[in-house]
């Protein structure tokens, strides 16, 4: 019994003709013909009585009803390996920083889905350092983040800068300044990001440089977190503009002079030795397109 014999067998009950089934898979009526005996013959049961009008014998409806599901789970599967061919289809495990994975990636994602409906995406949100590793054991199939100290086997991929601001409390002396400098950040309340993201490291080292230190520091867990710290008055806080649009109630935004404190920001994948499935390869084209 094979897929071709199935599909004689209920075209001849849509035709109600062996002739007609024969035309529609353009087989010589013969070829049906044996399809069928061969059938019945490999089953031991006589699925239809042949006359001047087709019927099915008990057997033949039992065949009928459980073969059409085959038919459909069939004809489904292969239009699901047409399109996991083509980039249609398939799944996606996306890995992605804040403030971007809050900000921007969600209307991405809207649009994506608009052209590629059958692709899945499951969104991983971590630090760039967690991410690298990540796509080094496999674990991901792209990462949207700050480039990485080591690349390894890793490409990175510059899609844009991240520019920060300074976030007071609307009534901090500093509020007064329409432009701070890292030396304004001078005896503050700083409130920073976990020791392993790449923006606090590189804002140590800039206030490291020009001797800037703040009288203390608050360590706050997520980027996208601080402005709500700094709403409460507990501090105050370099962040991505992104997510001063607009700037919470109590709050005001300064811009640093020189504009020091900005990240790299772009798609990190593996290199050209592991190539991409076709539904990763739809999404980093889009995603290059759209940031």
């Amino acid at each position: 019994m094979d897929l071709k014999t199935i599909k004689s067998f209920h075209l001849i009950l849509k035709y109600g003709s062996f002739n007609r089934a024969a035309e529609e898979l353009k087989y010589a009526q013969s070829t049906v013909t044996m399809q069928i005996q061969k059938l019945e013959s490999d089953l031991g049961v006589q699925l239809l009585e042949r006359g001047k009008k087709i019927r099915l014998t008990e057997a033949g409806r039992l065949f009928y009803e459980q073969s059409l599901q085959i038919l459909k789970n069939v004809e489904q599967l292969q239009t699901d390996l047409a399109d996991l061919q083509v980039g249609a289809a398939g799944s996606v495990r996306l890995g992605v920083t804040e403030p971007t994975a809050s900000y921007r990636l969600p209307e991405i994602l809207k649009s994506f889905f608009s052209s590629f409906p059958r692709i899945k995406i499951a969104v991983d949100i971590a630090n760039t350092p967690t991410l690298s590793e990540r796509l080094q054991r496999g674990e991901l199939d792209l990462a949207l983040c700050s480039a990485p100290e080591q690349g390894g086997d890793l490409y990175f991929e510059p899609l844009l800068n991240e520019e920060f601001a300074v976030l007071l409390p609307e009534n901090h002396p500093l509020a007064d300044k329409e432009v701070l400098a890292l030396h304004d950040l001078q005896n503050q309340r700083l409130l920073i990001t976990s020791a392993t993201c790449p923006y606090r490291r590189k804002l140590e080292l800039l206030l490291h440089e020009t001797g800037s230190r703040p009288a203390d520091t608050m360590e706050i867990g997520s980027m996208t977190a601080l402005k709500y710290y700094v709403k409460s008055d507990l501090g105050i806080a370099l962040v991505p503009k992104i997510v001063l649009d607009p700037a919470p109630a109590g709050t005001t935004a300064r811009t640093l002079s020189g504009s020091p404190i900005e990240m790299t920001f772009g798609i990190l994948c593996k290199t050209s030795a592991h190539p991409m499935n076709r539904a990763t390869a739809q999404l980093y084209q889009f995603l290059m397109q759209n940031l």
